[in-house]
């Protein structure tokens, strides 16, 4: 059944078309693919996938615009985004309503994060492009940080907008131009924020969209010999896939990928603060976050409190249609994801830890939808695979520690170091632990997410930072300038 976020879209007649070169053109692609409401399972709107000779259109485009754009002064650049910020606060809830629709995410929280954090990655942008030393001086040395050139971009279905802007904002700040491909499942904010660039005057080929798969268009983003470096969010088995393709042209790669973090509550923690506000943190988004907090590591004298405690705070939650105001959480985004939840809470069982609350199947009065049952194990040894897989749900492995010591290893025992969190009263101690917790972020006491702070993993969850000053960084290069001498000022900031 169209809604009326299709229903625009279809009007304007971009369901089947690509954005290359500054317009809406009809890819040479010809498959088609649904786009599936996960609360009904019914399909809503089919888009037309471009393929691998539209990746090298849009390519070709990106490399053309690159030597205006990337000689845009850093102010121009700034004012750029800046239009581009506006834009989407004032269509915000024309993304919140994409987002509702195409991945399940409940309306208060696509209106209440998806699309203000997603508007944050530009503002941060944009101020970067404004006060960023492009170049400065040492000693008799300049160094220029120059734009890396032309930049696929790879992003995800669990948050669409926020992962594009966290892309899409430094790559434009740097004076770099990209070529967007998004999630073929959750594809209808992508289209919008294609519309929205367009509308904001960006010039033609700075930004080009090519929807369609990895193993197609992604592949051949990776591969082209002209594209600098390509940025993907997804699971690691896709990194991997990626940086293979990308070796024989020896592109960069940024990474950002699989986790499976840990929350420790130490033992001096407020325990009714840290269990509810770890089921918050791990539940978010239906537990779909590469960074979310799934396995709480507690005093196992304190196991029996916290099972009370997070049984609590599941009661608390609402599982519901995503359009209600009500609903605190929605189906998960498809299909193949409310399988893979399945499987894990049934493996979960099988291997021996104690169900606490929630189990397979749907929530009691939910018969069709991808919704699943919030669900939390204890007792769960950090051999499992509840404890060490990337569920992508809202499952939580909660695991008994006797020493702080034994708590920091089963932190670190897992391939991934994504994010971590850290509960505790004495901050000095809770400091001291996350300095040994090998991860890419370390919350202490669940602060507010801060875009300023760099995002990335250690190990398999990627390399490579996204936010903040860092995440810019990505996006340039270093050359160094020699021999003009010790009373030479600084080059232009902007070449």
């Amino acid at each position: 059944m169209p809604s009326s976020t299709t229903e625009r879209l279809a009007r304007a007649g971009l369901l089947d078309r690509i954005f290359v070169g500054g317009g809406w053109v009809r890819p040479h692609g010809q498959e088609r693919s649904p786009v599936v409401d996960p609360s009904t399972e019914e399909t809503v709107a089919e888009i037309v996938l471009g393929d691998a000779e539209d990746a090298a259109a849009a390519v070709a485009a990106a490399r053309q615009a690159f030597a205006g754009w990337s000689a845009t002064p850093p102010e121009g650049r700034a004012a750029m985004l800046d239009n581009i910020h506006s834009l989407i606060l004032e269509r915000a809830e024309l993304f919140a309503q994409a987002i509702s629709l195409e991945m399940g995410s409940a309306i208060a929280t696509a209106r209440g994060a998806q699309v203000p954090s997603a508007a944050e990655h530009i503002r941060v942008a944009r101020d970067l492009a404004a006060t960023y030393p492009f170049a400065t001086r040492r000693g008799d040395i300049d160094i220029v940080r120059e734009p890396i050139g032309v930049c696929g971009l790879i992003t995800p279905w669990n948050w669409p907008l926020y992962q594009i802007t966290a892309k899409v904002g430094p790559a434009l700040a740097a004076g770099c131009t990209v070529v967007l491909k998004p999630s073929e499942l959750s594809p209808l904010s992508a289209l919008l924020f294609a519309e929205l660039l367009q509308d904001a005057g960006l010039p033609a080929g700075v930004f080009n969209l090519v929807g369609g798969t990895g193993p197609e268009v992604g592949a051949a983003l990776a591969s082209h010999p002209e594209v600098d470096m390509v940025s993907i969010t997804g699971s690691t088995r896709a990194g991997v896939l990626v940086a293979q393709a990308a070796a024989p042209t020896v592109k960069r790669v940024a990474q950002e990928l699989g986790g499976k973090s840990p929350n420790v509550l130490l033992p001096d923690a407020d325990l009714a603060q840290a269990v509810a506000g770890g089921i918050a943190a791990g539940f978010r988004n239906v537990g779909q976050s590469c960074s979310a907090p799934t396995r709480m590591i507690v005093p196992r004298e304190h196991l029996a409190e916290v099972e009370r405690l997070a049984s609590e705070a599941v009661s608390r939650l609402v599982v519901g249609a995503p359009s209600s105001p009500q609903t605190t959480h929605g189906p998960v985004a498809n299909r193949a994801q409310f399988n893979r939840v399945q499987e894990m809470i049934e493996a979960g069982i099988a291997e021996g830890a104690r169900l606490v609350c929630g189990g397979p199947g749907r929530p009691e009065g939910l018969a069709r939808g991808f919704y699943v049952r919030p669900t939390v194990f204890s007792g769960v040894q950090p051999q499992m695979r509840i404890a060490q897989e990337e569920i992508f749900g809202p499952v939580l492995a909660v695991i008994p520690y006797d020493t702080v010591d034994e708590a920091v290893e089963i932190a670190n025992d897992t391939e991934y170091g994504l994010g971590a969190h850290v509960q505790g009263a004495d901050l000095h101690a809770a400091r001291a632990v996350a300095a040994r917790i090998r991860s890419g972020q370390v919350h202490v006491n669940y602060p507010a997410w801060n875009p300023q702070a760099p995002f990335g993993g250690y190990k398999r969850s990627g390399n490579g930072r996204e936010y903040g000053q860092e995440g810019l960084e990505e996006y340039l290069e270093t050359k160094a300038i020699l021999g003009l001498g010790p009373g030479a000022a600084a080059g232009p900031s902007a070449r």
